[in-house]
C-alpha cells in the first residue's frame, strides 16, 4: 500500500506563513523524487518545488525565495513565507521519478502518472 498524506493547510493573512507536510509510506521514500504542485480553478495544475532523491531542489519562480522544500525520513514539507493572494490554491504532493528529476516537476513533464496525495486548501486573504 502506498500512501501520501497531505497537511498543513489553511487560512492566514498576506505576508504571513504557512508549513505543509506530506508523510510517505508503503514505498522506498528515500529512492524517489518528490515535488510540490498547486492548482487554482480554472488553471492547469502547476509544479511548486521539485526535490530529488538527495534533497536537491528546483522552485518555480513565482515561489522563488519565499517556499523551502525539504525532505526528512519519510516526509515531505514546504514551508511558505511571505504569502501573496495569488498562492490562493490547492496544493499536492507527489512522488515517482528517481534520481535528478525534479525539473520535470517545475516543467510539469511526465509527473502525471506519478502517485498523488489528496490535496490540502491554502488560502491567503488580503
Amino acid at each position: 500500500q502506498v500512501q501520501l498524506v497531505e497537511s498543513g493547510g489553511g487560512s492566514v493573512q498576506a505576508g504571513g506563513s504557512l508549513r505543509l507536510s506530506c508523510a510517505a509510506s508503503g514505498f522506498p521514500f528515500n529512492s524517489y523524487c518528490m515535488g510540490w504542485f498547486r492548482q487554482t480553478p480554472g488553471k492547469e495544475r502547476e509544479g511548486v518545488a521539485g526535490v530529488d532523491f538527495d534533497g536537491s531542489t528546483m522552485y518555480a519562480e513565482s515561489v522563488k525565495g519565499r517556499f523551502t522544500a525539504s525532505r526528512d525520513k519519510n516526509t515531505l514539507y514546504l514551508q511558505m513565507n511571505s504569502l501573496k493572494p495569488e498562492d490562493t490554491a490547492m496544493y499536492y504532493c507527489a512522488a515517482g521519478g528517481t534520481g535528478s528529476c525534479r525539473v520535470t516537476v517545475i516543467q510539469f513533464i511526465g509527473v502525471q502518472s506519478w502517485t498523488w496525495g489528496q490535496g490540502t486548501q491554502v488560502t491567503v486573504s488580503s
